[in-house]
């Protein structure tokens, strides 16, 4: 409060809510340092005090746009602007994440502390002994925990918000009776958490469901839950059953991760690799989709009432990461050559963070001649690993160890450090809240649906035209292959031939405990053109890799048989620095070295492959020709077809209009052989004549006129080509009218006989409803004598009519009759037609081509 006001100001006197308000105002943006409301009496006070050049050295009314000198006197110079796309505050608290509506989220922070295992985990070994449960279901078992809050089929992203849905949130684990109810409390709906449903099976067996990515029916692979309510030295089956891969690495020894709170708390120990009698098996109940698969394991907590984690991997969140960025931006030294910047915001609305790290430059010619490298990770939320990688190589990049400061000074660093941070908050595998695998999608135009990687291609692009892009790397993680590799893309430049595989050879030098060169694979498929990797090649950048880490371990040196740990991941990101380091060192002798080992590495594949189809070739002269694509097999990455198309919202749009197209116009299927053309003329002439016989006042004349036999009458030459005259005009009014429904274009047909009576008709009608064959057009239909009444009475009626009738019952079939068709225009039947007229004896069918 001022000292010259609180004479002035009254205690008892109320607050006017408008100075109230633009004091909140006035106070959040740094221009007032004072009380959070002013009495309205205050006002003229107030004024007087802005007009005093001594009150306004005032702390309380100081603006954050004067600089101040040393005697805290008024200087009129403003501050420099601040950064565009500066977010941290050393004085503000982190973003929260936000999350998509639909989600319930607990308050509770979820952490967990950072820990190195003193002792090698090995692989689990199998025994053959492992049970593969039969999966029970909730038919048959309890559910004590389901998530209510997924989003439905067809459903797409719409919002989101900081605690995602709104309302109280519901206790989802089941309530416990008394201290001696040992049913476990399950968890998920926390940071990066995954656990859609779990069933209690046995007194201490449980059936767990996992979560498809948000928006998708797919990608069960991830999971992330919490457990309460422990007992000790009791032995637990966990089976998750609906994992969709078939192939895993928990097949061949790897364990799951379970992180105990007590032991964190009491004895400083993090995740650890636990788990027995592991199987992952084929799940035996079919339900007419896709196959799926179980992961079965027994664990013992170690300690009653105890809260425990289970993971797939070891979790790093997008809280992780803007702790880590946090301490970076507080950190005096590293702040000045590390600048954190907001790349883009996701769907959801979180910060995509862009790192650029690199020494400032003396003059600007020598900013100039810098080259850049770009790393990136978590484009799969999954893949845990990857952030573990990148955070060893920032770790390192920002230390003071003369090579950092050396890597600093030659280049420019870009790094995206999580490229997925929606996937990540709301524990997916692998796809973004589109529905859709982000790394299959660099191609995109849709700014909006995938931001995070439409900035990121045109923030490269951009920097292709400043500077050289020396190597481009995206941290993934692989759950079927053990240690870690890459996939590159082979070079079609004689210049640049086997340059590629240079940096990846280096890097299984200096990593070889960890690293394997025999497992990467350089081949561009077709179904990989929308990735990361292939994209930025195609822009012009030769060292464009994907590092693959397995959530396994390794098989190679001293590591044989063992789990990684985070600080097995972290050592990588420093051999990944080291490794650029020798492979831009202007002494080439390792890089010569290298390109000769890859040479003769060449050779010796190029010998392999011909031997094993029995050939044997002279490489001495032409070996170097050979196209590396036709050596290398595919690579054993994902399905990229699984999350190809539109974003789940764009499809849902596509979808409705569909139906509405489909509702509006009933699109008529056409008809495609002749047989099938002739048939609906047939249908649609036999149809049309009926009903103009049944609107005629002759109805009975003609009705007894069809009660008798079907035969041909002998129609006089004169009689039959003066009914051809009056058939033209029919004729062209039918091929008018076929060509509007899309049927054949064929001659009407003259001197058809009609059956006896009225149901013969309707029974070949109705043989054609029911897919029965109708028989060629017919010829010369019979009319009754008056024919000229009824041809009157409806105009169009082409057929002709003999004025002589025989002597019996029937009509007889009249000798040497033939219809008078313009040759020019109707050639002659062809003789195999013969056969169709032998069938029916008493018709004599005339055919077209």
């Amino acid at each position: 409060m001022f000292p010259a006001l609180e004479t002035e100001i009254k205690p008892e006197t109320l607050s006017d809510p408008y100075e109230d308000f633009m004091h909140h105002h006035l106070q959040y943006y740094g221009y007032f340092k004072g009380p959070t409301c002013l009495p309205s009496t205050g006002h003229a006070q107030i004024d007087a005090v802005g007009k005093d050049p001594l009150m306004l050295s005032s702390p309380l009314l100081r603006s954050r746009q004067l600089l101040y000198d040393e005697l805290d006197e008024v200087n009129p110079r403003l501050r420099e602007p601040r950064e565009l796309f500066s977010f941290f505050s050393s004085r503000g608290p982190l973003q929260a994440p936000k999350w998509p509506i639909e989600c319930e989220v607990i308050k509770e922070n979820i952490h967990h502390i950072e820990w190195v295992p003193p002792e090698p985990e090995y692989f689990y070994q199998p025994t053959g002994d492992e049970k593969e449960p039969e999966i029970v279901g909730e038919e048959q078992g309890t559910v004590v925990y389901q998530l209510d809050s997924v989003p439905t089929e067809g459903a797409y992203f719409t919002s989101s918000r900081i605690g995602g849905k709104r309302g109280i949130i519901k206790e989802l684990a089941v309530t416990l009776q008394g201290p001696e109810d040992n049913t476990l409390l399950f968890e998920s709906r926390f940071e990066s958490g995954n656990l859609q449903k779990a069933v209690r099976v046995g007194a201490y067996e449980y059936e767990l469901t996992l979560r498809t990515d948000l928006y998708t029916d797919k990608h069960t692979q991830w999971f992330y839950f919490r457990v309460q309510n422990t007992r000790k030295e009791v032995t637990y089956r966990f089976t998750i059953v609906n994992l969709l891969k078939p192939k895993s690495l928990y097949a061949v020894g790897m364990k799951p991760l379970m992180y105990s709170q007590l032991d964190a708390t009491t004895y400083n120990v993090g995740w650890r690799r636990e788990g027995r009698e592991i199987k992952y098996y084929k799940n035996s109940a079919d339900d007419g989709q896709q196959p799926l698969f179980c992961l079965t394991w027994t664990v013992q907590f170690p300690h009653d009432q105890d809260t425990c984690f289970f993971a797939h991997f070891y979790p790093y969140t997008y809280t992780d990461l803007q702790c880590y960025l946090l301490s970076i931006a507080n950190n005096p030294i590293q702040s000045q050559f590390c600048k954190p910047r907001a790349l883009c915001r996701s769907l959801a609305g979180n910060t995509v963070y862009l790192l650029t790290i690199t020494n400032p430059s003396r003059t600007p010619q020598e900013a100039a001649a810098k080259k850049a490298v770009v790393l990136s990770a978590r484009v799969h939320p999954g893949e845990s690993n990857g952030s573990w990688i990148m955070r060893g190589f920032l770790d390192f990049i920002l230390s003071n160890s003369p090579d950092a400061q050396l890597l600093r000074d030659i280049f420019v660093f870009k790094v995206i450090p999580m490229l997925n941070p929606d996937g990540v908050i709301v524990g997916n595998y692998r796809c973004s809240l589109a529905g859709r695998d982000l790394n299959r999608h660099y191609k995109t135009v849709l700014k909006d649906s995938f931001p995070c990687i439409w900035y990121t291609k045109n923030m490269i692009k951009r920097l292709l035209e400043e500077r050289e892009v020396l190597l481009y790397c995206d941290f993934h993680g692989h759950s079927r292959k053990n240690n870690i590799f890459l996939y590159g893309c082979n070079s079609n430049s004689r210049k640049h031939w086997l340059h590629e595989r240079v940096f990846p050879l280096m890097l299984s030098k200096n990593a070889p405990d960890k690293f394997s060169f025999d497992s990467c694979n350089f081949k561009v498929q077709k179904c990989k053109e929308g990735t990361g990797r292939v994209v930025m090649w195609r822009m012009g950048v030769i060292n464009s890799y994907t590092i693959e880490s397995t959530f396994g371990g390794s098989t190679l040196g001293s590591k044989r048989d063992t789990h990684f740990t985070v600080e097995d991941l972290k050592s990588l990101g420093y051999h990944v620095c080291d490794t650029i380091l020798d492979f831009c060192d202007p002494d080439q002798t390792k890089y010569t070295q290298c390109l000769q080992e890859l040479k003769e590495l060449l050779q010796q594949e190029i010998h392999k492959k011909f031997s094993n189809f029995g050939q044997d070739v002279d490489l001495e002269a032409s070996w170097s020709d050979i196209p590396l694509s036709d050596i290398e097999s595919s690579t054993s990455g994902s399905d990229s077809s699984l999350s190809d198309g539109l974003p789940a919202h764009l499809l849902n749009i596509a979808n409705e209009l569909n139906q509405k197209m489909l509702l509006k116009k009933t699109k008529k299927k056409r008809l495609q052989t002749r047989k099938q053309r002739n048939e609906q003329y047939q249908k649609n002439y036999l149809m049309r004549e009926l009903k103009l016989a049944e609107d005629t006042p002759g109805r009975a004349r003609f009705a007894s006129t069809l009660q008798k036999q079907p035969t041909l009458l002998k129609t006089p030459e004169k009689s039959s080509s003066s009914v051809m005259r009056n058939e033209k005009p029919r004729l062209n009014e039918t091929q008018l009218s076929g060509r509007d429904k899309g049927t054949s274009l064929e001659p009407p047909l003259t001197n058809l006989v009609l059956p006896k009576n009225m149901e013969t008709v309707q029974t070949q009608l109705s043989g054609r409803n029911k897919g029965t064959s109708l028989e060629p057009p017919l010829t010369n239909l019979v009319l009754p004598k008056n024919k000229e009444t009824v041809q009157s009475k409806k105009p169009g009626f082409t057929a002709s009519c003999s004025p002589k009738r025989s002597t019996n019952s029937g009509l007889g079939p009249a000798p040497d009759v033939k219809a008078n068709w313009p040759r020019t225009r109707y050639p002659a039947p062809r003789k195999e037609r013969s056969a169709v007229a032998a069938v029916y004896p008493s018709l004599h069918i005339y055919t077209y081509p």
